[in-house]
């Protein structure tokens, strides 16, 4: 059998297909899971006020600051128990989306 020129395997639920991958799918962005020890802004906003320290230790769903969008305070809570290990932020800062602002770490 000849190889078929330009066919590249695709691999779905282990089984095999030849087929030919459009400009758009060999140029994606390959997905990588999130770091669970960053915490990033969701949505631009204003820090209204930060409720941590560095080397705090806190426990799951404790607030640790108040981001202000579209005129609503928003909670940011800890994600599970551990231990602040940077703060990025300030009090009155304006960040815009994807913004880093705490790192944590599992205790």
């Amino acid at each position: 059998m000849a190889k078929e020129k330009g066919l590249k395997n695709l691999i779905i639920q282990g089984a095999i297909y030849k087929t030919n991958y459009t400009w758009k799918f060999e140029n994606r962005i390959n997905y990588e899971s999130p770091n669970e020890n960053l915490i990033y802004s969701f949505i631009p906003g204003t820090i209204v006020d930060i409720f941590v320290k560095t080397r705090q230790k806190v426990k799951e769903g404790e607030t640790l600051l108040l981001l202000e969008a579209m005129k609503m305070e928003n909670q940011v809570r800890m994600p599970f128990d551990g231990q602040i290990v940077k703060i990025h932020i300030k009090k009155d800062e304006i960040i815009p989306k994807r913004h880093l602002m705490i790192e944590i770490k599992r205790t």
